[in-house]
């Protein structure tokens, strides 16, 4: 039988001798959220700082702390920053900078992504935090399989931080020692994304929508208040399945009041399937080593194709704005990107042609201050969903479903969501457009 053990000791590096084997101009991606690599990245910073790297274009989603020592606006002639979802490291590197143009943004759903990482823009360096190695010597992805698992298998280098706190998942997101070109060891605690408190407006959505969903449903919720509270209101639910881009703390309260059991779903029958996770302890805790869990890459779990096989499924996200035609923004504020693409549009796809299945873009009617009006006549932003993808709209003030209306008939639904105070101004709007009579 093979020693793994010697196998692995011998790709032992230090961050900075991994590091050294980086080519002068390479292409070089890394993990999102809690898989970025502190020690690796910080050494990647070190030999861009000493000029021993020339040109790295770097591909990545939701960088965080791990990430900033690269984020420096001297390195701007050495990196080139190519990220697919924007996180605030991004954002305060773009004010910083005092431009947009220092973050050269990359559109791709994430279904797409893993092919786009891997394909289309080949990766020399693939860094990625994974937990330890078992005895077969395999090491797992644990929270980050998305595009990780297919540009890992993909790269000309793997490079793998060993960390002893990322959680060890099942499913398609393994990788192999005899794959790897270097292994650094460094255990520090994973970053955690912590839910804010719910708002009564997000509680009143969360319980609209939750009279909407049937026991036996199979769910995917976006990120936010919103979603969380949407998964509060189903606690009483029965069956519930989860085929999901992005696990979630809330996922955890359904497990614990055993709403979730998958035992309705078609695929992936007992099983909770997602390609990414971030969120609390408790949830890192609840994926670790748990049979019941399983993580795939996103061209399987975000395909349309594969999510529609599952009856009654659910899609809950939120947007930045839409406008009266029902087409929706939910990346784009103030003149730039401020998140990205992500699985939004795959999930409605999916849950459209899902039997049963709905999908909800859920958010608050205005933005925080009240001054500013979400739905719009014409978005200020980019278009994300075209007109023809919104299923079921909610706001506080109510839930609409455009499958089905006319152009005038969206129009005064949506109107119908705004905040009140707004509501003559949109139908004034809606009339100089010809939407209405």
């Amino acid at each position: 039988m093979t020693d793994f053990g010697k196998l692995y000791d011998s790709k032992i590096l230090s961050a900075d001798q991994a590091v050294e084997s980086i080519p002068r101009k390479a292409n070089v991606a890394f993990g999102l959220g809690p898989s970025n690599p502190p020690a690796l990245l910080s050494a990647l910073a070190r030999r861009v700082e000493a000029r021993e790297l020339d040109r790295v274009h770097l591909f990545y989603q939701l960088a965080h702390e791990a990430a900033k020592p690269l984020f420096k606006t001297q390195y701007l002639d050495r990196i080139s920053f190519h990220p697919n979802f924007l996180s605030y490291v991004d954002r305060a590197f773009m004010k910083e900078a005092g431009s947009n143009s220092v973050v050269d943004f990359l559109p791709s759903y994430l279904w797409q992504l893993p092919r786009v990482f891997s394909e289309f823009n080949h990766m020399n360096v693939f860094m990625i935090t994974v937990s330890p190695m078992d005895k077969h010597g395999y090491f797992s992805l644990g929270t980050s399989c998305d595009y990780s698992s297919t540009v890992a298998g993909d790269c000309d280098m793997l490079m793998v931080e060993v960390n002893k706190h990322m959680p060890r998942v099942f499913g398609e997101n393994l990788v192999h020692v005899s794959q790897v070109h270097s292994i650094v060891e460094n255990d520090v605690p994973l970053i955690q994304l912590l839910d804010k408190p719910a708002t009564a407006k997000d509680i009143k959505i969360g319980a609209m929508i939750a009279e909407l969903v049937p026991d036996g449903a199979c769910l995917q919720f976006g990120i936010g208040s919103i979603p969380n509270s949407v998964a509060l209101s189903l606690l009483g639910h029965k069956d519930l399945g989860i085929h999901t881009e992005m696990l979630t703390s809330s996922v955890a309260d359904l497990y614990e009041a055993g709403t979730v059991t998958n035992v309705r779903k078609n695929i992936h029958r007992y099983k909770t399937v997602f390609t990414l996770c971030w969120g609390s302890q408790r949830l890192y805790e609840l994926i670790d080593d748990n049979p019941s869990i399983e993580s795939y890459p996103a061209w399987h779990i975000n395909d349309p194709a594969v999510i529609q096989q599952n009856d009654n499924v659910i899609s809950v996200n939120s947007i930045v704005e839409i406008d009266l035609f029902g087409q929706v923004n939910s990346e784009f504020i103030h003149g730039r990107e401020f998140s990205g693409v992500g699985g939004q549009r795959d999930f409605m796809s999916g849950a459209f042609r899902s039997k049963g299945g709905k999908s909800f873009l859920a958010f608050h009617s205005t933005t925080n201050d009240g001054k500013t009006s979400k739905i719009v006549p014409a978005l200020t932003g980019l278009v994300t969903d075209s007109r023809m993808e919104p299923m079921y709209v909610v706001t506080e003030n109510g839930i609409t479903n455009l499958k089905g209306k006319t152009n005038s008939q969206r129009a005064l639904s949506l109107i119908d969501l705004a905040a009140p105070e707004f509501r003559q101004e949109l139908l004034n709007a809606a009339k100089e457009m010809a939407l209405v009579k």
